[in-house]
């Protein structure tokens, strides 16, 4: 594989991995100012486990580990799709901070 590919996928994924902990962050601020979480997996994970910040963590666990799982096998537009969509969610975690 071409050193430019190689480069370009690895850049895909390290985006992938700091919009997760962009997420994570913005999420966990967010909670401190009052606002629920709007998944609702997420929020029965955090209603089951009584630590919101354990349950986040978990979740952007199996999220970094999908994230490298669709990198090894070059599913090079899931990884695009999910940078898009935890883009949007950052930016919404961070209109939510602003609102509350």
């Amino acid at each position: 594989m071409p050193a430019a590919k190689l480069f370009s996928l690895m850049a895909i994924l390290i985006v992938c991995l700091c919009l997760q902990l962009c997420d994570l962050a913005t999420t966990m601020l967010f909670m401190r100012h009052g606002v629920g979480e709007a998944n609702p997996m997420v929020a029965t994970l955090i209603r089951v486990t009584a630590q919101p910040a354990m349950a986040l963590v978990l979740v952007k666990a199996v999220g970094c580990g999908l994230a490298v799982y669709a990198w090894r096998s070059r599913r090079v537009r899931f990884l695009r799709r999910a940078n898009l969509f935890f883009a949007l969610c950052v930016c919404w975690n961070l209109l939510a901070i602003a609102g509350a």
